[in-house]
């Protein structure tokens, strides 16, 4: 089956010439990874947040937002997240796209120049239209959460 594509207009920051774009790795990705466009090697330890440049702007289409994820690799082997995960690149955003990277894992993690740190996903954002009412539909759930099912 062939995938809906949409236009990413895109631009290297001037800092970044050398980082290569995102792209999909294999044919059924969903997300594209973002590189790190720092200088030299920046080090995060254990529980440190750490916001890294990743010399990419976009203008993300109307309707539609840019996730940035972990990486799953990163998360399992090194214990890297992201600390507002996902992150959100609304569509009137034109800055610079950053990662805020957090340790969980127990030892120094290094993010050299051009590291995968990201994945970034398009995704459609529908409009809400809220609307008032004195008493919402009942389900079989109603108001259970927080572990309700066990």
């Amino acid at each position: 089956m062939r995938r809906e594509t949409v236009k990413l207009p895109v631009q290297k920051a001037v800092h970044a010439r050398d980082i290569p774009l995102p792209r999909y790795m294999t044919e059924g990705s969903s997300g594209m990874d973002l590189y790190a466009a720092v200088e030299g090697v920046i080090t995060a330890m254990p529980g440190e947040v750490i916001l890294i440049p990743t010399g990419l702007l976009a203008a993300v289409p109307n309707g539609y937002e840019l996730q940035i994820r972990p990486r799953s690799g990163l998360a399992a082997k090194q214990g890297i997240g992201i600390l507002n995960s996902p992150g959100t690149i609304d569509s009137d955003y034109r800055g610079e796209i950053k990662v805020i990277l957090i340790n969980l894992g127990k030892v120094p993690f290094e993010i050299k120049r051009t590291d995968r740190i990201a994945q970034m996903i398009l995704c459609q954002v529908p409009r809400a239209v809220l609307e008032e009412m004195d008493e919402l539909p009942p389900t079989g759930r109603n108001d259970g959460g927080f572990g309700h099912t066990g």
